[in-house]
């Protein structure tokens, strides 16, 4: 070592409280030493501090001089730059082994102990729910996942060359690693700090599983670092064959295929353990980019990757040369002939939504619907859905392709819906939700809300036209019965009548507003703004008697039913009993069944004032065109038919009724409120059409079952049932009607001056217009 290098060690290094200026001292002694070698060379030793250089003490300018001050640092002078590049750069390595390798080994450890792995018995797969009707048989439909449905292959049903071709198209080693791969690891790293969209890849079977099980697709790097600590521990926790099988399950192959069965049946046809080597080969190829190599579309791309697969389980030593060249591309399913296990497209598929519906509403959580392979039965009887259904295809069967129609079968005993047709299209618009005009069918509230103001059957009501406040009310065919009894109009429906009868009731509107709210009519719909049976939210009007304001055909049959059951409202409900795959009860109402009195309702209507009611619908069924039910079994009911606009076309026509068992409402109309008419041209009313599939539906459904009579009810304002008919008015005979008549529609009376001229804005309703 120097003198020069001993000096400055001795001077850093020196004495406490010893000037610390040794740095200056001993260049300028350096230099003085270094001329005096060259002078004298082979002299003797020159002295320490020659004469000539010996500095004095610094002063101020002499510190700013040569970078020092009394009592500063020696890191000083020119030595400066290069000690501070230093400082920089091992600071700078500092920073980066903290970011990339301290940290990062943090975050491992703390995801590695916080991270909780189930048991691999214990993890739950997305499965169907099935959707049953009340026999706990009869399938209507089922309810498929989002990501479908996954069910569970033991490992040993794979095949092994099938599981050989997975992996050599995913993860060659994957028996051999420790669950991720830090490559991929890595390249996901920089793509992600590069910004590439594509940032991920690289992942081991085990990471993929993670990832689709736990974690989800995003693509972000904290998820990325999240999927190798959890598969890293997973590999620790699980066998590889646990790991295998689950990811086998779970993996998705296109077409709506998640897991390896739902693959083999997509694609072949087959069950799993019936896979070949070049059908293996070729789910195996499809796992990286499903939706682009469908075999219908992408053949040429799926058929190379497929032969990758093959010749990497020959490299594998998994498949000889030999049988390698002997393997074909299978022959696969066509996709057209692949089941929507998810889409019920008939009728059904609406009786789904609504099951759905209700199960979410009830309690039963997304998880559990999409993963505990339910069995949910639902109320639906198989019988009265068939009748349903058959009724509808034979009656609307060659008629106007633009005719819908609506039937909705309720329990007046417990508001079980048993059947329920909203439509041919299980994914389309739902008519038995849909908000119409109900036409006279709704009198029958009227008659409740006049017998709770103690007005009988019995109360004798004009049926003359009648003009209130410049609107002319009519009934069809000038048809009349003069005066007759509330009763006899009803079943004659007259609307001259029931327009009187509410001007003479105390706030008549409001009063068949609120009887049709206690009979189960909702104050709102689901959808639709505002408050129904209202003029936008303000008091109803008159009209309200005629129908005038939107009802569901849902809300018509349990309304009705709510009489049925003697002023007992029970909530409609579709779903009966839930179970779980593994035995757990989710939802239980009871073995019900036609008929059967099961959840307790809420007395609504007064049992007199609903039985009452009941007398005077009972005759209707009869009355319309001989509908009544066969067997002479007792029913009562309501027809209902509305007007288009000013035209003297018809638009709803409706059929409502029941027996004791069973409350049935029949909607027929168009998507776009257009005229209704036969295949003839006939114009379609409440007591044709709509009556026929009643009818049938009832008929149908009731076949067999014990005929049951309706209560004899209590007196109300002194008369109970069916009054006598005044003197002129002919008899009131239930079992004899007259011949068949189409009645409901109104028609307007032709005015006898020019203007101003009249125009119809509801069935009953004419308005003068200037002209």
């Amino acid at each position: 070592m120097s003198s020069f290098r001993k000096r400055r060690d001795r001077g850093q290094h020196g004495a406490r409280g010893t000037p610390d200026n040794t740095f200056v001292t001993s260049w300028n002694a350096r230099s003085t030493s270094r001329a005096s070698r060259r002078r004298n060379t082979g002299s003797a030793k020159t002295s320490r501090y020659p004469t000539e250089s010996r500095p004095a003490w610094p002063g101020p300018q002499q510190a700013r001089w040569s970078g020092t001050r009394p009592g500063s640092s020696p890191r000083s002078g020119a030595a400066q730059p290069r000690r501070s590049r230093g400082e920089r750069i091992r600071r700078l390595t500092l920073a980066l082994f903290i970011i990339f390798v301290a940290l990062p080994a943090l975050l491992f450890v703390l995801v590695y102990w916080s991270a909780e792995i189930p048991d691999p018995a214990s993890v739950q797969t997305n499965q169907i729910a099935t959707i049953l009707a009340a026999d706990g048989a009869t399938v209507i439909a089922k309810v498929v996942p989002p990501e479908g449905n996954r069910t569970p292959v033991p490992l040993s049903d794979v095949p092994q060359p099938v599981r050989d071709a997975v992996i050599a198209a995913e993860d060659r080693n994957f028996y051999g690693n420790p669950g991720y791969s830090a490559t991929g690891f890595l390249r996901a790293a920089r793509d992600n700090l590069l910004g590439r969209e594509d940032a991920g890849g690289g992942s081991t079977i085990t990471q993929q599983y993670v990832k689709n099980a736990f974690l989800g697709s995003e693509r972000t790097l904290t998820r990325k670092m999240r999927e190798l600590v959890i598969a890293a521990k997973m590999a620790r926790q699980w066998s590889k064959d646990d790991i295998l099988a689950a990811y086998l399950n779970t993996i998705y192959y296109g077409r709506g295929a998640y897991g390896i069965a739902a693959a083999a049946k997509s694609y072949f046809g087959k069950p799993v353990p019936q896979l070949t080597v070049g059908e293996g080969a070729m789910l195996a190829a499809l796992i990286r980019t499903p939706s682009i190599l469908d075999p219908e579309t992408h053949l040429p791309d799926l058929q190379a990757r497929w032969r990758y697969v093959l010749d990497a389980m020959v490299e594998m030593g998994k498949l000889s040369p030999a049988d390698r060249d002997a393997t074909t591309f299978p022959q696969v399913v066509p996709i057209t002939e692949v089941a929507d296990d998810n889409v019920a497209h008939g009728p059904e598929g609406l009786i789904r939504t609504k099951v759905v519906r209700e199960l979410r509403a009830s309690g039963i959580s997304e998880r559990e619907l999409d993963t505990g392979a339910l069995q949910i039965t639902t109320t639906i009887d198989a019988k009265a859905q068939q009748a349903a259904l058959g009724a509808v295809h034979d009656r609307l069967d060659g008629q106007p392709p633009e005719l819908r129609a609506a039937v909705v079968s309720i329990d007046p005993r417990s508001g079980a819906v048993r059947a329920y047709f909203g439509g041919y299209d299980g994914t389309g618009y739902d008519y038995a939700q849909a908000p119409l005009q109900t036409g006279s069918a709704f009198k029958v509230f009227a008659v409740i809300a006049a017998l709770q103001q103690n007005i009988p059957l019995s109360r004798v009501i004009d049926s003359s036209p009648v003009t209130d406040r410049g609107t002319k009310i009519t009934n069809v065919d000038g048809e009349s019965c003069g005066r007759c009894t509330m009763a006899e109009a009803l079943k004659r429906s007259l609307n001259t009548s029931f327009y009187r009868l509410t001007m003479s009731m105390f706030d008549g509107p409001k009063a068949i507003a609120d009887a049709a709210h206690q009979a189960g009519i909702p104050k709102q719909i689901p959808g639709v703004a505002g408050e129904t049976l209202t003029e936008n939210g303000e008091h109803p009007l008159n009209g309200i008697v005629l129908g005038q304001y939107l009802v569901r055909p849902i809300d018509m049959a349990s309304a009705y039913a709510t009489i049925a059951a003697s002023g007992v409202y029970h909530e409609p409900y579709f779903v009966q009993r839930v179970v779980t795959g593994d035995g757990r009860v989710l939802l239980d109402r009871g073995e019900g069944q036609i008929g059967e009195q099961l959840p307790q309702g809420q007395q609504r209507i007064p049992k007199p004032v609903a039985e009452n009611t009941i007398q005077a619908m009972m005759p209707i069924a009869a009355y319309s065109n001989g509908h009544q039910l066969a067997g002479g079994r007792p029913s009562a009911a309501k027809t209902g038919t509305t007007q288009l606009g000013d035209s003297d076309r018809n638009k709803d026509a409706w059929m409502v009724g029941f027996t004791p068992s069973l409350s049935t409402a029949v909607w027929i109309g168009t998507e776009h409120s257009q005229p209704i008419r036969t295949a003839r041209g006939g114009d379609i009313y409440g007591s044709g059409m709509p009556s026929d599939i009643w009818k049938q539906t009832m008929d149908g459904t009731l076949d067999g079952a014990p005929i049951e009579q309706f209560p004899a009810p209590a007196p109300v304002a002194g008369q109970a049932g069916l009054p006598k008919q005044p003197s002129g008015s002919g008899p009131y005979d239930i079992l004899n009607p007259p011949p068949p008549q189409q009645r409901e529609p109104v028609v307007i009376i032709p005015p006898t001056t020019a203007p101003p001229k009249e125009v119809e804005i509801f069935p009953g309703l004419s308005i003068p217009v200037p002209g």
